[in-house]
């Protein structure tokens, strides 16, 4: 299947001043480092990993709106990241972004018509009778009542005003989507029901997501694919069902043993990192996960493990990769 999109050496370094007039910075914060990854049409890529791995970051930076230090960004085969700024505006209606605070990511002044209308007057797609049409379209395909266009943000619930956020993103008819923790911030029930909307618009419209979630079991549910992120690095990626079935990396298998499971009468053996994760500003030479890896050995000190074919559509970056026994059965998330 064609990929829509392509990920190549992406990476985002922050600069740290020591003081405020400073011009030559004295750190660098690698919130993203050299990321590669690939999404055929129609599918879904799940991103996960701990709070500050850089997650959100290397979604924002392929949609340019930060500006990556490094990499390749191919969208059907262009290199957005060397588009004039004319070229990416037009290019901005096949890709939109769905935000992980549906209260903020909305303007408190506009009227739900009038947030899910605003890409169509950007754009010039539509206008008068055509453009509320249009938005009535959106807003009952999205499942919000259309006599509900002309309440604001805040007199709608948490699950709405996602809505509001998709249909304002499909407004542009978008062949990409990058999700940001969608729905972190909504009660599980409510959950539930957007990630099936997600799921059934992606059917209906052909949509192609980067899903970014710190949720394994959300994850599992909406991926076709999934990529592990620690420290600004993709550390494991591989079909979802094979991930959770057999991962590979001593992170992805941390990660998956902390996942409490359904059925109380159930245990599961887990496995508890020592130490805390690392600052950005001071990875650590050689395998960044090596400070808390069980498996650690002296040559994951010195060396920078890089992402390699593992079998079963793996892809593994660990230098014990293959070396080790007693890798965990099937994980139930």
């Amino acid at each position: 299947m064609e990929d829509l999109l392509t990920v190549r050496h992406l990476s985002k370094h922050f600069p740290v001043y020591g003081r405020m007039f400073s011009r030559a910075p004295v750190a660098w914060i690698k919130a993203v480092d050299s990321v590669s990854f690939a999404v055929p049409r129609g599918e879904t890529l799940g991103v996960v990993g701990e709070t500050g791995c850089g997650k959100t970051t290397t979604g924002r930076a392929i949609l340019r709106l930060v500006e990556p230090t490094a990499g390749e960004v191919l969208f059907r085969g262009r290199d957005i990241l060397r588009l004039p700024p004319r070229e990416m505006r037009a290019l901005r209606r096949k890709m939109q972004l769905i935000f992980q605070d549906p209260y903020s990511s909305l303007n408190p002044r506009l009227t739900a018509r009038e947030i899910i209308a605003e890409p169509l007057v950007v754009h010039g797609l539509a206008a008068g009778p055509d453009r509320a049409r249009r938005v009535k379209r959106l807003m009952e395909m999205v499942g919000l009542p259309s006599h509900h266009g002309g309440h604001y943000p805040h007199q709608f619930s948490g699950g709405e005003r996602q809505r509001i956020g998709l249909a304002r993103a499909l407004a542009v008819e978008p062949e990409l989507i990058v999700c940001d923790e969608p729905v972190s911030a909504l009660d599980v029930s409510i959950q539930a029901q957007v990630l099936n909307l997600f799921m059934d618009l992606q059917r209906e419209l052909g949509l192609t997501y980067v899903f970014i979630s710190h949720d394994l079991r959300v994850v599992k549910h909406v991926s076709d694919r999934v990529a592990v992120m620690y420290l600004g690095r993709v550390v494991e990626t591989a079909p979802a069902g094979e991930l959770y079935r057999s991962p590979r990396h001593p992170y992805t298998q941390a990660l998956l043993s902390a996942v409490p499971l359904p059925d109380p009468r159930l245990r599961r053996a887990r496995i508890i990192l020592e130490g805390d994760v690392p600052g950005a500003m001071r990875i650590p030479p050689g395998c960044a996960f090596h400070p808390r890896c069980p498996l650690a050995r002296p040559r994951c000190r010195e060396e920078v493990p890089p992402l390699t074919e593992a079998g079963d559509g793996h892809l593994v970056a660990c230098l014990l990769e293959g070396k080790r026994a007693g890798q965990p059965a099937e994980v139930t998330v």
